[in-house]
C-alpha cells in the first residue's frame, strides 16, 4: 500500500537491496550465528518488512500524509482518543506473522514533522521465536521535527528459547522536539519455564540531533548461553525477569525536574512496595532524564512504565496518560 505526499529517501528500488534493509553493524555476538535456513532465508519473500509513515500537522490535528508498508509490517489508520490531546495520532504498529522468525530483516521509518504530536506502540508483544539458523533483526528510524512531541512506547518484547535477535531503534531529535520513547524486554516466556534461554538478545537505542550529534546511546548485550544461567554483558538481570527503560528527551522542563518526576512515579514501587529496582539519571546535556527498572511481575513493571509516563505527560504538556485501546 502506497499513500505518496511526502516521499521517503529510500523510494526507489534501493528499499529492497541489503544496504537498506540490513543493519549497517550487527554485534559480533548475533553476527556469529549468520547462515542459510533451510526454509526461506534473508531476502526471500515475507522475509523482508518495512514500514514507512510520514506525519504532518494540517490544521488542528496530526494526520498520517506518507504510508508505505510491505508484509509481515503494517498499520491501520491512526486513531485519535486522547480526550485530553484530540490532535494526538495514536498509530498501532502491527506485523501480519506471529512474531519475528529466523532470517528476519524488518525496518520502520517513522517522520514525525514540525508541530506534530504522535504516538507509537504496538498492537501486542514482539515475539522472537525459536532459531536453529541465522539470526533476526528489526531497525526503528525514528525523526521528531521542530516543536514535535512523540511518544514511542512498544509493548515488550519476548525471546524464545534458542533466539538470536539484534534491535537497533535510532531516534533523531530536533532541539525544540519532545520524545518519550522506552522498551521492555522479559527473560522469555516465563509461563513455560523459559528463563534466559534464548542464545543472544542485543539491542542498541540512540539519541541524535539532526546533525548526527549523538546524544546518549544504551546498549544492551545479554548472551546467557545454552544453560540459561547468568547473563553477561552491559545490561545485567541480576535474576529478575524483565528490564524496562523509558527515555525523555524534552526541552519543555529542566532535566532535574524531569527525573525528579520519574523518581517520584517510581517511589511508590519501591523495595517491599512493589518488589521493583529502578534508577533515575539526567541526559547528556541535560537534554532530559532517563530511567531503568527491574522486576519480575509483568503487570507490576507494566505499571510502573505507566506511571512513568503518566508523570512525565503531566510535567511537560499538562495532560494524563491515555488508556490506550489495543482489542
Amino acid at each position: 500500500m502506497t499513500t505518496t505526499a511526502r516521499p521517503f529517501a529510500a523510494e526507489r528500488s534501493e528499499r529492497l537491496t541489503p544496504a537498506h534493509y540490513e543493519p549497517s553493524r550487527v554485534p559480533a555476538e548475533v553476527r556469529r550465528y549468520a547462515g542459510r535456513p533451510r526454509a526461506l532465508g534473508v531476502g526471500k519473500p515475507g522475509k523482508i518488512g518495512l514500514l514507512e509513515l510520514g506525519f504532518e500537522r494540517i490544521g488542528v490535528r496530526t494526520e498520517l500524509v506518507t504510508h508505505y508498508q510491505k508484509s509481515p509490517l503494517q498499520i491501520m489508520r491512526p486513531l485519535y482518543y486522547d480526550p485530553a490531546r484530540p490532535d494526538l495520532a495514536v498509530t498501532l504498529l502491527m506485523s501480519t506473522g506471529g512474531g519475528i522468525v529466523q532470517a528476519d530483516r524488518l525496518r520502520t521509518d517513522v517522520h514525525c514533522g514540525a508541530g506534530t504530536a504522535v504516538h507509537l506502540t504496538t498492537q501486542a508483544a514482539t515475539k522472537v521465536h525459536r532459531m536453529d539458523a541465522d539470526y533476526a533483526t528489526a531497525q526503528v528510524l525514528l525523526h521528531a521535527g521542530e516543536d514535535a512531541y512523540v511518544e514511542y512506547l512498544p509493548d515488550p518484547t519476548i525471546p524464545y528459547r534458542d533466539s538470536r535477535f539484534y534491535q537497533r531503534t535510532v531516534v533523531t531529535v530536533a532541539p525544540s522536539a519532545t520524545v518519550l520513547a522506552g522498551e521492555t524486554v522479559m527473560a522469555g516466556r516465563l509461563a513455560h519455564g523459559e528463563r534466559n534461554a534464548y542464545r543472544v538478545f542485543a539491542s542498541d537505542l540512540e539519541f541524535r540531533r539532526p546533525d548526527g550529534r549523538l546524544l546518549a546511546l544504551d546498549t544492551v548485550r545479554l548472551t546467557p548461553g545454552r544453560s540459561g544461567g547468568g547473563v553477561t554483558g552491559p545490561a545485567v538481570l541480576a535474576g529478575h525477569d524483565l528490564v524496562s527503560t523509558f527515555y525523555a528527551v524534552t526541552p519543555l522542563a529542566p532535566a532535574a525536574e524531569v527525573a525528579d518526576a520519574l523518581h517520584h512515579a517510581l517511589s511508590a514501587f519501591d523495595g517491599d512496595g512493589g518488589g521493583l529496582l529502578f534508577g533515575v539519571s539526567v541526559l547528556p546535556e541535560d537534554c532530559g532524564a532517563w530511567l531503568r527498572v527491574l522486576g519480575d511481575d509483568p503487570p507490576t513493571v507494566g505499571a510502573a512504565l505507566r506511571h512513568a509516563w503518566d508523570a512525565v505527560r503531566r510535567l511537560l504538556i499538562g495532560a494524563p496518560a491515555p488508556v490506550l485501546r489495543k482489542s
